[in-house]
């Protein structure tokens, strides 16, 4: 059970921090900058903690801008407040993030202007079947081999799709229930302390009023773990920082 355990927490927050870290505070916000080498080797730790369910950073860049622009729109790529759940939002979401990934859909210019990193030959080897489905068969070897009930396999389906199941408690979550520090004109809330274990992720209203700033967190009872990582790695001149325009903190 003990290895279960650890795996399985390692497994959604590794993958948690490098979603927010580069899909979403690098890829759509550019919040930082780091060398050549540093993008890739991110990126591939991106594709690696993600495994079978790796997210493209350029697509996911593309949606999550036009999220912020249309945000609780009906052009807004998932807003939970046109949808009956979260399945129906999910599955919404997916469908134009295939288009983009095909190109059957070309985004609108505004939204690929600002820089999106690129690795195609990672993208197409992560996002092949072949890699997927061997993710898939390594997470369940290690239940195989160390669940002590058959019940722990459940766990298995949040595995195969840990990136999106992630990005859809965010955007469900974050635009329903909570509080809000702000007035952005749209549903976005703040969560406590779920807000923290999704390490910063749920102070969605806060992002949404300063989309910019790489600290979520803005009241003193907040706190953005993966923006603390991100003072550590800045520290350590593996990243820069980008100076930004709002830096709220009460």
């Amino acid at each position: 059970m003990t290895v279960i355990l650890i795996f399985f927490f390692a497994h959604w927050f590794l993958s948690l921090f490098f979603h927010s870290f580069f899909l979403h505070r690098y890829a759509s916000h550019q919040m930082y900058t780091t060398s050549k080498f540093g993008e890739k080797l991110i990126y591939f730790l991106t594709w690696f903690a993600q495994g079978s369910s790796y997210l493209v950073p350029r697509a996911y860049g593309v949606m999550h801008r036009m999220h912020h622009t249309f945000s609780d729109t009906e052009k807004d790529p998932h807003s939970p407040h046109f949808f009956k759940d979260i399945w129906q939002m999910m599955m919404h979401t997916a469908a134009i993030y295939s288009a983009f990934i095909t190109g059957k859909n070309v985004p609108d210019k505004q939204f690929t202007e600002e820089y999106l990193p690129v690795w195609n030959k990672l993208d197409r080897f992560g996002t092949s079947m072949i890699t997927r489905t061997a993710f898939g068969v390594a997470y369940f070897a290690v239940y195989f081999f160390f669940a002590p009930s058959w019940w722990w396999f459940l766990l298995l389906p949040i595995h195969f799709l840990m990136g999106p199941i992630q990005g859809a408690i965010v955007n469900w979550c974050g635009h329903k229930y909570g509080y809000s520090n702000f007035d952005n004109g749209d549903h976005s809330k703040n969560s406590s302390p779920w807000g923290i274990l999704l390490m910063g992720e749920l102070f969605q209203n806060n992002h949404h009023y300063a989309k910019d700033s790489a600290n979520f967190a803005k009241k003193w009872f907040e706190f953005d773990l993966t923006y603390f990582i991100m003072r550590g790695l800045n520290k350590l001149k593996l990243i820069r920082l980008k100076p930004v325009a709002v830096a709220v903190r009460e």
